[in-house]
């Protein structure tokens, strides 16, 4: 089975919190529908290496914070009749750096959406749901020294 994670890229701009949305191009897979970051971990790869190569090949930016979400994606998959648990890491991009994104080839179009404005743009709930946890997390400055990954 293939493994997957999911990058939920963000910036503060004083007391809020914006999450990037990228918008799938016609031609991929979830064509036109807007998303965080993800893919496919590679063989010798761990899932927070794959996450961190998967944000710098889909927007061109390093993060200033790299840290992993302490919950899962989880859904079911009909077509291969798989359960997916999909590691989750957030980014912090410095916004001075926001203004130098580059979308790869998978991508459309991208925005900045308050975790509020979030069921206009994701419906998939649990995709939802971790937007919502990051933002508590940051909210309360509840990030705990162990979720936090060096990237050199």
């Amino acid at each position: 089975m293939k493994k997957l994670i999911d990058v939920y890229p963000y910036r503060k701009h004083g007391d809020d919190v914006e999450f990037l949305l990228l918008k799938r191009s016609s031609k991929k897979i979830y064509a036109n529908q807007w998303r965080m970051v993800g893919g496919k971990v590679e063989p010798e790869e761990t899932y927070w290496e794959a996450g961190a190569r998967e944000l710098e090949e889909e927007i061109s930016v390093t993060p200033s914070l790299f840290w992993t979400v302490p919950s899962l994606n989880g859904f079911y998959e009909a077509k291969t009749d798989s359960i997916h648990h999909i590691p989750a890491f957030a980014a912090e991009l410095n916004y001075s750096n926001t203004e130098k994104i580059v979308l790869d080839e998978e991508h459309s179009s991208h925005l900045w959406v308050k975790a509020s404005e979030i069921d206009a743009y994701i419906h998939w709930p649990e995709q939802k749901r971790l937007i919502r946890l990051i933002e508590d997390l940051l909210t309360n400055q509840q990030i705990l020294p162990e979720w936090i990954i060096e990237l050199s």
